[in-house]
């Protein structure tokens, strides 16, 4: 057996270590450093872990599998649970953390929030299997949605690496040509709002210009005792082409 101290508060552990150091390289080379085939040490720390986590990779070390979060709050001590399973280089665990995080989201229609996300690309690398697995699930969110939300935005706008991420996710998507639009082909609606908007600040701007040519020749544009005559104003056009 082997004494493993976890978090600030030394919480204290009894494990069996050979079960621990044959599911663990990590552990295998602390407690075996030497080759030797009895444990050289018998006592190891963990102060910079909290006991919730700890507490469910025990579970795991002697049941072989990871209890299914309920509720999203249980995501919690799981997403530590899968960054133990990294540091400590534990393929199976990693895996089986990564099974109960995507039927979670699954079963329960839902996506990982951005807090999640941006916990675990603080604390992972690029080639962690949970940042894929997290940034294609918001780029099905955002690819099946309406818009970006806000929070969301920004972000996007912040963090130049996730947007990436995220392009390179639909990417992978291999959408079919045929259900992608093609703007070479003629303008989106999007496209088309953007042009109605640009009109309608020109023709804000010509009748500024307006207003500042008649105010010019002493009186408003159209304007004869405060009435608007279009006439007036198409015959002095017609004046100037005539001139």
């Amino acid at each position: 057996m082997v004494d493993i101290y976890v978090g600030p508060e030394n919480t204290h552990w009894v494990l069996h270590e050979k079960l621990l150091c044959a599911r663990s390289k990590f552990f295998a080379k602390i407690f075996y450093s030497d080759g030797r085939e009895t444990a050289r040490t018998k006592t190891f720390g963990l102060p910079d872990e909290e006991d919730d986590p700890f507490k469910l990779f025990v579970g795991w070390l002697y049941s072989g599998a990871v209890i299914p979060p309920r509720e999203e709050n249980d995501l919690t001590p799981l997403y530590e649970l899968y960054l133990m399973g990294e540091k400590w280089q534990i393929a199976g665990l990693i895996k089986d953390v990564l099974d109960a995080v995507r039927s979670f989201y699954r079963t329960t229609q839902t996506y990982p929030g951005l807090r999640r996300v941006q916990y675990m690309y603080a604390n992972t690398d690029a080639d962690s299997p949970m940042r894929q697995l997290l940034i294609g699930s918001i780029a099905r969110m955002l690819t099946l949605g309406d818009g970006i939300p806000t929070h969301w935005d920004k972000a996007l706008r912040k963090n130049g690496q996730l947007a990436v991420d995220l392009i390179l996710a639909i990417q992978n998507f291999h959408i079919s040509e045929d259900e992608v639009p093609d703007f070479r082909e003629g303008p989106g609606d999007i496209e088309k709002e953007k042009v109605k908007t640009v009109e309608k600040a020109e023709a804000k701007q010509e009748g500024k210009a307006k207003d500042i040519k008649a105010a010019a020749n002493g009186r408003p544009s159209g304007l004869t005792n405060g009435v608007h005559h279009e006439e007036d104003d198409a015959e002095e056009e017609e004046d100037e082409e005539e001139n």
